[in-house]
């Protein structure tokens, strides 16, 4: 055994968090089209405040906002990640984790494995798409069967036609789909490989065109700010685009250090994603961001942040792509984790029509906690416009332990919210109370 793996874990977490900061500032001055942005303060070892994983008591539930009620859809899953809407009403969910790395011992990898170990992220990941379908009506799935297994960290999915694409974590594969099937045994056929390797952001997302020729897949980068090497960078910390019929790919948009959420602009057509923004510059630092995104636009990963806002760390230096980066439209508060995103239009919740649903999975990075709740952005002509509104909160209780962790939402074929929780195994359902 490694010697530093006889250290104890409590010793090193300990460690970290005497070398850490507190944040000067409210989630709110990070948020919104203007955000805070104070000077980086990079600690000895970075600030560690994990929320361990302690999953819901018997009964227990998130806080739904007023006018809205929530129950759980489905339980019993395993780490359920990502969900997608079949046209027959059925509802996907990819229950997944991280992949083994390949990138061997280190100190500070093995250190943030610890830690997302503590946060109920290192679980082995069952590699399974399970379908779920409400039979009765009732809101709650009586159904619950594999859908498709076998996978390799599956993610994101996307239904054109007949072909079912699901994005794993090294390729975005295809296997052939019937309306109604609930079982799926064809052995899936490669589109593309996606970069892998060390994979220190695993997840890959994948969405179709409106006209399903093209599909857009995101890929996260390997590391924080590059210190793997930007020979290990290439191809990520970006959004590709695929050609359907020859599966040829092109970049189309770059420095995303890990995109997540795709989900297409109800008035303007635009793509937007949410974006995990980089970490160890303090509590106040960065905040992560929804935003649309540019064909060929450039967004400052590693070089700058929140536009052309340097990150000395990163060398050797590039003015040059300094000078390209794009300005996201809207913070969402800093280290916040904002992973899946869906718009309310032509949703059941008459107060959540016109903007954008964010899953924020929760913070590590910052003292004290943020995200950990479902929020609702306003959007007006095509943009997001005024503060964000809690939707669904109260996964943490009040000892700072994780009962849940939002990871992707989604509106269900009656307009209902469903929010996936890999801590709680669960997928919740958010419905008017006038229903």
């Amino acid at each position: 055994m490694h010697p530093l793996r006889l250290m104890p874990l409590a010793v090193l977490l300990a460690a970290c968090t005497a070398c850490g900061d507190k944040a000067t500032l409210e989630v709110s001055d990070g948020t919104g089209a203007n955000p805070r942005l104070p000077p980086p303060n990079k600690t000895l070892l970075p600030t560690v405040n994990v929320a361990p994983a302690k999953g819901w008591a018997e009964g227990g539930l998130p806080t739904a906002t007023t006018g809205t009620q929530v129950k759980a859809f489905a339980e019993g899953l395993d780490h359920p990640r990502w969900l997608y809407l079949l046209p027959n009403g059925d509802v996907l969910v990819a229950e997944s984790n991280a992949p083994a790395s390949d990138g061997g011992f280190s100190l500070k990898g093995w250190i943030a494995g610890k830690v997302m170990e503590k946060a109920g992220a290192r679980t082995p990941s069952a590699d399974r798409i399970t379908l779920l379908r409400d039979t009765d009506g009732d809101g709650v799935a009586d159904l619950k069967t594999p859908f498709l297994e076998n996978l390799h960290s599956p993610f994101g999915m996307a239904l054109v036609g007949g072909d079912f694409y699901i994005a794993n974590a090294d390729a975005l594969v295809r296997v052939p789909y019937q309306e109604g099937q609930t079982r799926i045994d064809a052995t899936p056929q490669k589109v593309t490989d996606l970069p892998a390797g060390i994979n220190h952001h695993w997840t890959k997302n994948v969405i179709a065109s409106r006209d399903g020729t093209k599909l857009y897949v995101t890929v996260g980068s390997n590391s924080n700010v590059g210190e793997n090497g930007l020979e290990m960078e290439q191809g990520r910390a970006a959004i590709w685009e695929v050609d359907r019929a020859s599966g040829t790919k092109r970049l189309f948009a770059s420095g995303l250090r890990n995109p997540n959420g795709l989900a297409w602009e109800p008035e303007t057509g635009a793509l937007w994603t949410a974006v995990n923004e980089r970490d160890e510059i303090g509590s106040d630092l960065v905040p992560d961001y929804i935003t649309s995104v540019k064909d060929g636009g450039f967004y400052g990963w590693p070089w700058s942040y929140y536009g052309q806002h340097v990150d000395e760390r990163v060398e050797p230096a590039n003015p040059d792509m300094v000078a390209r980066a794009l300005v996201p439209d809207y913070a969402l508060g800093p280290h916040t984790a904002s992973l899946g995103i869906a718009f309310g239009k032509g949703g059941a919740l008459p107060d959540f029509q016109n903007g954008l649903f964010v899953g924020q999975h929760g913070s590590w990075n910052r003292r004290p906690h943020s995200g950990y709740k479902v929020i609702f952005v306003p959007f007006k002509d095509g943009k997001p416009n005024g503060e964000p509104v809690d939707v669904l909160t109260g996964f943490l209780d009040a000892d700072g332990n994780a009962q849940g962790r939002p990871v992707d939402v989604m509106l269900d074929a009656r307009g209902a919210l469903l929010v996936t929780d890999d801590v709680g195994n669960k997928v919740w359902r958010v419905t008017s109370t006038a229903q």
